[in-house]
């Protein structure tokens, strides 16, 4: 063969004659590097906000290669904020806010250079910023009311009644009496009904009523009367142990007497005598009224000084 059948045009020659580089780089093209996985990511974004409530959506996303995640968004709502690193769509629509907002896409990307990033999306979804909703307030719960007034209080003596109220609710509750004794006075935020009749008194004072009212509903006690008299029958016969000491533990050497309280309600005493002679211990209370009766003892010394309230007792006075 001729050599000039052999020869190559100086251009096509000049095209072989590649940069050591030039090779290399397509050597590695051939080969090949290990492509990356792309991200995943997905979740369920609630397609309602309401107004003036809290709206959340954090998508779950990971990347199979351990890449650093970054979030990104398509058509934020203007009421909401976007954490570019953890992908949460948050904020609190206002009543300005109300309508769709649709086509929002969030995505993420592995966060590598940008000739091998990858960033894969959530499906598109929309958002509704609606009203909220009138929740009714629960029914109320009328207030319940009880207790067993006294039918009969003897004159000179206190006639006390404090019915007991509660209210399902916790409503603050008032308190309203009908017919009311003239020689009683009445609290209406305790509902309690005292006072001392006198000998011009005397007689039946019927139809008294006492109510609780919670400010919606109102419960009543049944009616009940109270007849003031002028003695009576009834009797409790009281006996305690002298004390020997003093709180501090020091010994009590100047006893000098006693005073004997009672009433018809638990904790209020609106009734007393006092006995000037230590060594007594027991003693009888008379002209009681048909009632329950609550009573308690307290020593007193020379100096005036007090002791606590024993242990109250308790007795029922005759027929109710």
């Amino acid at each position: 063969m001729h050599r000039d059948a052999l020869r190559m045009p100086p251009d096509v020659f000049r095209a072989f004659m590649l940069s050591p580089w030039v090779l290399l780089l397509c050597t590695l093209a051939h080969v090949g590097v290990a492509r990356a996985a792309a991200p995943t990511i997905s979740g369920s974004p609630p397609a309602t906000a309401m107004v003036g409530q809290p709206y959340s959506f954090t998508p779950h996303a990971s990347d199979a290669d351990g890449d650093r995640l970054i979030f990104s968004i398509v058509n934020r709502p203007p009421w909401a904020s976007f954490d570019w690193r953890t992908g949460e769509l948050h904020g609190t629509p206002s009543s300005d806010d109300q309508g769709s907002f649709a086509d929002i896409r969030i995505g993420v990307s592995d966060g590598r250079r940008w000739w091998r990033r990858e960033t894969v999306y959530l499906s598109a979804f929309s958002i509704t910023v609606t009203a909220a909703e009138n929740t009714p307030e629960p029914a109320n719960e009328p207030p319940v009311i009880s207790g067993n007034p006294p039918a009969e209080v003897v004159q000179g003596s206190t006639y006390d009644f404090a019915p007991d109220a509660t209210d399902p609710d916790g409503d603050v509750l008032t308190f309203s009496v009908s017919n009311k004794p003239s020689w009683a006075t009445f609290n209406t935020s305790s509902g309690r009904l005292s006072g001392t009749p006198g000998s011009a008194d005397l007689g039946d004072y019927p139809d008294i009523s006492i109510a609780a009212d919670d400010g919606a509903d109102t419960a009543s006690l049944a009616p009940f009367s109270i007849a003031v008299v002028g003695s009576a029958t009834g009797t409790a016969t009281l006996s305690w142990r002298a004390p020997t000491s003093r709180t501090d533990g020091s010994s009590l050497d100047n006893l000098a007497g006693y005073r004997i309280l009672w009433g018809t309600s638990e904790g209020n005493y609106p009734n007393s005598v006092e006995i000037h002679n230590p060594g007594i211990t027991s003693y009888v209370i008379d002209n009681l009224a048909p009632a329950v009766y609550y009573f308690v003892v307290v020593a007193i010394d020379a100096n005036e000084l007090e002791s606590e309230y024993s242990n109250e007792a308790q007795k029922t006075v005759g027929s109710m």
